[in-house]
Protein backbone atom coordinates (compact mmCIF):
# COMPACT_ATOMS: atom_id res chain seq x y z
CA UNK A 1 0.00 0.00 0.00
CA UNK A 2 0.95 3.78 -0.85
CA UNK A 3 1.50 5.66 2.09
CA UNK A 4 -0.48 9.30 1.89
CA UNK A 5 3.33 10.82 1.88
CA UNK A 6 4.47 8.97 -1.09
CA UNK A 7 1.75 9.76 -2.68
CA UNK A 8 1.57 13.41 -1.93
CA UNK A 9 5.00 13.68 -2.72
CA UNK A 10 4.32 11.84 -6.26
CA UNK A 11 1.33 14.26 -6.51
CA UNK A 12 3.91 17.26 -5.90
CA UNK A 13 6.65 16.07 -8.88
CA UNK A 14 3.93 15.65 -10.85
CA UNK A 15 2.38 19.26 -10.87
CA UNK A 16 6.37 20.18 -10.71
CA UNK A 17 6.67 18.37 -14.10
CA UNK A 18 3.60 19.97 -16.00
CA UNK A 19 4.38 23.68 -14.56
CA UNK A 20 7.72 23.10 -16.32
CA UNK A 21 6.53 21.68 -19.61
CA UNK A 22 4.14 24.48 -19.49
CA UNK A 23 7.25 27.03 -19.23
CA UNK A 24 8.87 25.49 -22.11
CA UNK A 25 11.55 27.78 -23.69
CA UNK A 26 11.79 29.46 -20.71
CA UNK A 27 15.20 29.76 -19.03
CA UNK A 28 16.30 28.63 -15.52
CA UNK A 29 15.89 31.51 -13.74
CA UNK A 30 11.80 31.69 -14.76
CA UNK A 31 11.41 27.97 -13.87
CA UNK A 32 13.30 28.32 -10.48
CA UNK A 33 11.04 31.42 -9.44
CA UNK A 34 7.68 29.45 -10.55
CA UNK A 35 8.23 26.71 -8.49
CA UNK A 36 9.68 28.39 -5.57
CA UNK A 37 6.56 30.54 -5.55
CA UNK A 38 4.85 27.38 -6.13
CA UNK A 39 6.34 26.05 -2.53
CA UNK A 40 9.59 23.90 -4.02
CA UNK A 41 12.47 24.27 -1.79
CA UNK A 42 16.07 24.73 -3.18
CA UNK A 43 16.50 21.17 -3.50
CA UNK A 44 13.37 19.87 -5.10
CA UNK A 45 14.01 22.61 -7.53
CA UNK A 46 17.59 21.47 -8.13
CA UNK A 47 16.87 17.68 -8.41
CA UNK A 48 13.73 18.79 -11.19
CA UNK A 49 16.09 21.19 -13.10
CA UNK A 50 18.63 18.55 -12.71
CA UNK A 51 21.54 21.24 -11.02
CA UNK A 52 22.26 21.63 -7.12
CA UNK A 53 20.45 23.72 -4.11
CA UNK A 54 23.73 26.32 -4.42
CA UNK A 55 23.14 27.34 -7.76
CA UNK A 56 19.16 27.69 -6.88
CA UNK A 57 19.77 29.93 -4.38
CA UNK A 58 21.66 31.73 -6.22
CA UNK A 59 19.36 32.23 -9.27
CA UNK A 60 16.42 32.94 -6.86
CA UNK A 61 18.86 35.67 -4.94
CA UNK A 62 19.51 37.22 -8.16
CA UNK A 63 16.05 37.27 -9.11
CA UNK A 64 14.70 38.65 -5.93
CA UNK A 65 17.31 41.44 -5.57
CA UNK A 66 17.28 42.46 -9.15
CA UNK A 67 13.03 42.69 -8.78
CA UNK A 68 13.51 45.16 -6.24
CA UNK A 69 15.80 47.05 -8.09
CA UNK A 70 13.85 50.72 -9.28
Amino acid sequence: MVTITTAQDRVEKLLAQILIQQMKGAGQREKAVALSLAGFSNTEIADLLQTNATTIASVLYKARTTRRKP
